[in-house]
């Protein structure tokens, strides 16, 4: 499997864990998602997702897949804004 599949199914799976409805897990899982955001995806982007992450998982309304999403701006979106400015 390649890479980039291995980190989507890891996404889906850290999502799916995120939406475990039980209070005292989320503060244990707010600052752990967090922390695993900016290790799956580095540089600035990492971090504001590691924010984000953490934000949405401590406020108890957490709905965002917030993995899958980092998962699709870093390999479909911003690749597509690399491969346009490679063009250019």
């Amino acid at each position: 499997m390649n890479e980039k599949y291995k980190k989507l199914l890891a996404s889906i799976v850290l999502d799916a864990i995120g939406f475990i409805p039980f209070l005292p897990f989320d503060i244990f899982w707010a600052p752990v998602s967090g922390y695993i955001m900016t290790k799956m995806y580095k540089g600035k982007e990492g971090k504001i997702a590691g924010f984000i992450s953490f934000a949405e998982e401590i406020l108890p309304f957490d709905f965002i897949p917030t993995f899958t999403i980092m998962w699709v701006y870093s390999y479909v979106i911003n690749k597509r804004k690399n491969e346009a400015l490679i063009e250019n």
